[in-house]
């Protein structure tokens, strides 16, 4: 199992409920996969460095998770597809 860091902005256009809800769904597709979610930190609203998709703030997220290789390539692609998702990264850890 490789450890992953996955860091990802949702939009602050969402209420509380679907930011949950997503925060959700990606946590599912980590344990659905076989992988499993060592800590979920949520960072909050902050202001982003320029703005993307003309928005200024984002709700930050970082997931430290365990899984496969494929794990990466799977929430990437469902990030990618994901409206409320405006940026991620996902880092192999040591």
């Amino acid at each position: 199992m490789n450890k992953y860091e996955v860091l990802y902005i949702l939009s602050t256009q969402i209420d509380d409920a679907q930011k949950d809800a997503a925060i959700e769904k990606f946590s599912s597709i980590v344990t659905t996969a076989g992988g499993t979610v060592d800590k979920l930190d949520k960072w909050g609203v902050r202001r982003l460095a320029y703005p993307i998709k003309f928005k200024n703030d984002g709700f930050y997220v970082l997931m430290n998770i365990s899984g496969t290789a494929e794990l990466p390539a799977e929430i990437t692609r469902q990030m990618n597809i994901s409206d409320e998702v405006l940026r991620h990264i996902i880092v192999k850890q040591d």
